[in-house]
């Protein structure tokens, strides 16, 4: 598939910025504007639409997002819109355009694309409210006026899709923390919410680490306490104040949309281009070399700590350790050509698969095996926040010399410390400069490749 399965919130950007792109357009298209460039102006409006938004954050929508915060979105969006859609009369040189049916264009796209955005935020609450999907499960951590409210909004504002569980009182004698990490996992809570005035200081880093390291979303109702010390979000939901403690830039639809529409561009043109027919020809020569399958198949740990199989060029003759133990140097279980493929990188090409399917990006933190994965969560702090976003056919930590043998704890940490910057800091232009590096260092050559 190519979003993630079981989520209807992967396709209600894309399918918006489509039906945005068609309306403006289409209504270009049929008014009298007398377009003398047509290809050219339909071209420039999708471009500045599409620019704009990503600037704007116009497709920003969250489940708790109140009608005053969608209509700032269009006015911001349409103001510069407005502005970009005039300036092509300058830019391209067009005399005869007529003004006035430019106008009432730009005059109908805003009604048009405003009932649109407005429709469609309605419908999708209401299908939340009766259809009860895509429910995100909740605990509060705290018993006072702020959290009883918060508690009142999930289970009155149903259309958020907030399923409320259980309540927590640090205050109480009987509250032990562990207890309360242990609920959350039986549960598969998917959000905790805090209310800090009521935990000491050392209660909220353990709940800071232990969200962390089991891939929980964690919010604070604020206080006055250390908290604000870090960078931290605001949202509201209804009129009550939320602080978010990481925000992460893919978890926004519009840098994930263009992070996917690269990523489905891009491993189509290695695997039509390249893999297609490189293919047959590697794996007759890996057959030959050593008798077996021609692809290496692994479980790997992937988005939200999800299993997923793993695709590589077979590099190695077959064994029993192949799940238990990472290449080494000098490993006599890699063949002569797997030797080759392994330090051109060859043998990871076919993960463009996984790419295509939705199991990977082409940039992100590299996915481990099942067992280093189980292993690492236990002994690296913050290690599973690696697991936030896609796992990447390469990454930042493997650009910066951290890739392929772990030999010491401190190259899984070093490891961990630039995946979870990537994760935090995370921007197009960073990904395409960690390919380019990537490719570099295929030419180069890299002692770690082995």
């Amino acid at each position: 598939m190519l979003f993630s399965q079981g989520k209807i919130s992967d396709l209600i950007t894309p399918m918006a910025l489509v039906i945005d792109l068609l309306i403006i357009n289409l209504t270009a298209y049929f008014l009298p504007i007398n377009l003398e460039e047509a290809i050219i102006f339909h071209s420039y409006i999708s471009l500045a639409w599409m620019f704009i938004a990503f600037k704007t954050e116009f497709y920003v929508v969250y489940r708790y997002s109140k009608v005053t915060h969608i209509l700032k979105r269009i006015v911001r969006q349409f103001f510069f819109y407005f502005l970009i859609l005039y300036a092509f009369i300058g830019f391209f040189k067009q005399p005869n355009m007529s003004r006035l049916a430019l106008a009432q264009y730009a005059v109908l796209v805003f009604i048009t694309v405003s009932i649109v955005k407005f429709l469609n935020y309605y419908l999708l609450m209401s299908y939340r409210e009766r259809v009860k999907s895509s429910l995100r499960t909740v605990v509060v951590i705290g018993q006072n006026r702020k959290a009883d409210q918060l508690i009142a909004v999930f289970k009155e504002r149903t259309e958020f899709g907030y399923e409320f569980k259980k309540q927590f009182c640090p205050s109480n004698n009987e509250f032990n923390i562990q207890s309360c990490f242990d609920y959350i996992l039986a549960n598969q809570i998917d959000e905790i919410y805090c209310s800090i005035s009521e935990l000491k200081n050392k209660e909220i880093i353990a709940f800071i680490n232990f969200s962390d390291n089991n891939l929980k979303t964690l919010k604070f109702l604020p206080d006055n306490k250390n908290i604000y010390s870090k960078k931290l979000k605001l949202e509201y939901y209804d009129y009550l104040p939320i602080l978010s403690l990481r925000d992460i830039p893919l978890h926004n639809p519009i840098n994930a949309f263009i992070k996917r529409a690269f990523d489905i561009g891009f491993s189509l043109l290695v695997i039509l281009g390249l893999l297609i027919w490189l293919t047959p020809l590697l794996g007759l020569i890996i057959w030959l070399d050593s008798k077996g399958p021609i692809f290496f198949v692994q479980k790997r740990s992937g988005l939200d700590n999800r299993e997923f199989y793993c695709y590589k060029f077979r590099s190695m003759a077959m064994n029993q350790n192949a799940d238990q133990f990472q290449a080494k140097k000098n490993d006599m279980r890699v063949t002569t050509i797997g030797n080759f493929i392994r330090k051109t990188s060859i043998d990871e090409l076919p993960q463009f698969y996984n790419v295509l399917f939705g199991d990977m990006s082409v940039v992100g933190p590299r996915p481990h095996m099942i067992k280093h994965t189980n292993e690492f969560a236990q002994k690296i702090d913050k290690y599973m926040v690696r697991h936030f976003v896609k796992p990447g056919i390469t990454g930042l930590a493997q650009v910066r010399g951290y890739r392929g043998e772990i030999e010491r704890e401190s190259d899984i940490q070093n490891r961990t410390k630039f995946d979870v910057f990537y994760i935090e800091n995370w921007s197009f232009l960073l990904d395409i400069k960690i390919i380019i590096q990537t490719v570099l260092n295929v030419f180069k050559g890299d002692d770690k490749a082995y």
